[in-house]
Parts: C-alpha cells; sequence; structure tokens
C-alpha cells in the first residue's frame, strides 16, 4: 500500500470532514423522529457527495459501499467501505462524538483505514504492515495485562436487534462489569476502536459485526492489538461479533464474555 494512496485518501477524508464540521452544530436539538431521519440522511449525503467522486479517482478499481449498517461477505476485489458520519446520531444532537470514516478492504482484509475525528482535530490512519497513527505519530495499544484496571467498552452497532440480541448485550455488560475498572456503552463503535489502538481504552467486544468496523479494526491490529471472533479465532469481514483488545487483557476478556 503506497504512502501516496494514503496520503490521496487522508485529504478526501480531511475534506469531507470540513464539510461536515461546517453544518453540524453543538446547539443542535431534534424536535422528533422525522426531523432526525432527515438530518442523519442529510448529513450522510453531504459526506458521501465529497468521498465518492474523490475516492472514485483515488482509486477507480475500487468499488463503492456505504451502507454503515451492512454486514457479510463482499464480492473478491478492491472495496471503499464507508461510513459518512459515524456517530451522526450524536451530530444531530449536538455532541461532538462523531466521525469520518473509511476503509479499504481487498478480498474481505482491511488494508488502509482513515478516521477523522473534526471536532477534535485527529486523524487515525493505518496501513496494512505500515503501522498505525495519530496525526502522524505511531501508535501503540495498552500495556496492561488485568481487567481490574481495564477500561472495556460495547456498543450497538445498529438499531432494531432483537430482543435475544438486546439480552446478551446486557448480559455480558454485567459480567464485564464485574472484571474490569470501568464499560462504557457507546456509539460510535469506530471511535471506540481509536481509542484502543491509541491505547486509551483497553477492550472492545461486539456481538455485530458490521463491515464499517473494518477501519477500526485495521487500527488496533496495527497499533499491536489483537481482534479475534468470540471464538478466539481470526476476526472476519463477514462474522458475527468480534473482541478488540489489547494483549495483556485479550485472553481474560474473552473468557468472560464466553462464560
Amino acid at each position: 500500500m503506497t504512502q501516496d494512496l494514503l496520503t490521496a485518501t487522508t485529504a478526501a477524508v480531511r475534506a469531507a470532514g470540513a464539510r461536515m464540521l461546517a453544518r453540524y452544530s453543538p446547539a443542535a436539538r431534534q424536535p422528533g423522529l422525522p426531523e432526525l431521519l432527515k438530518s442523519l440522511h442529510d448529513n450522510d449525503s453531504a459526506v458521501a457527495d465529497v468521498l465518492r467522486p474523490t475516492l472514485a479517482a483515488v482509486r477507480p478499481e475500487a468499488r463503492w459501499l456505504d451502507d454503515e449498517h451492512g454486514s457479510g461477505p463482499l464480492p473478491a476485489g478492491e472495496w471503499w467501505l464507508v461510513d459518512p458520519v459515524g456517530g451522526n446520531v450524536n451530530a444531530v444532537h449536538g455532541m461532538p462524538e462523531w466521525n469520518i470514516g473509511v476503509s479499504l478492504v481487498r478480498d474481505g482484509r482491511p488494508v488502509l483505514a482513515v478516521l477523522s475525528f473534526p471536532v477534535l482535530g485527529e486523524v487515525f490512519t493505518a496501513t496494512e504492515g505500515g503501522g498505525a497513527h495519530l496525526n502522524g505519530e505511531r501508535l501503540s495499544v495498552s500495556a496492561k495485562t488485568s481487567l481490574d484496571g481495564a477500561l472495556a467498552g460495547t456498543g450497538q452497532a445498529q438499531p432494531g436487534h432483537d430482543a435475544a440480541l438486546f439480552a446478551r448485550m446486557g448480559a455480558s455488560f454485567t459480567a464485564m462489569s464485574e472484571a474490569a475498572l470501568y464499560v462504557r456503552i457507546s456509539v460510535p463503535v469506530s471511535h471506540q476502536l481509536a481509542q484502543i489502538a491509541a491505547g486509551r481504552m483497553d477492550l472492545h467486544w461486539q456481538f455485530d459485526n458490521v463491515r464499517s468496523h473494518a477501519a477500526g479494526v485495521l487500527l488496533v491490529r496495527e497499533a499491536g492489538g489483537v481482534v479475534t471472533d468470540l471464538d478466539g479465532g481470526p476476526w472476519d469481514l463477514a462474522g458475527t461479533g468480534y473482541l478488540a483488545a489489547a494483549p495483556g487483557v485479550h485472553a481474560a476478556a474473552l473468557a468472560v464474555l464466553t462464560a
């Protein structure tokens, strides 16, 4: 993966972030569901209108997919997986925890990722085999070796889950809360994965593995973290769940989640 490709992709994501930042207001409040849904759609469209033509020019052979809640396998070849505004629901309510996320996936394997947090002025990047960086500085996951000091997290990857999955999420929160120092439930999921790559959090688990998480997964891996499915096997883009963690706490966290 060339530095030129990463530089061009980062520039595209920064430009999309600037457009979204111009739309964002900390004073935003939504009076009801219809207004909320329209704001979500308008934000996604504004960002996609910047990213799609730019990324097509950067990598013409790569196909485009901006189904942020999509899951399952992809056909072979290269794909731009785009979550136009990760944490969009936060943005439309005036909260700062949102990002612009892009990953390039080749034959089901993420090889490049850019996550921009415009409000915070932070841009996370990763390339397969090239490490993970925050604003150009190399990242490394936490060195913790015990869950009793770990900051853990999970989140709702998409709305509309069935009752059984909600119950499983609740049970896992209870179990992890008993083992870890602190557990947060928040969106966007990509935000938590970026924090693990930066060593600010220690682990994240997910029962709903959507493809747009690929950018965060690559960040964690390239920062020295471990990402597996919930049986301890290799993470897969089309899998149903995963655990991303610092190496020193991964095994213990997996034991909690599978007990």
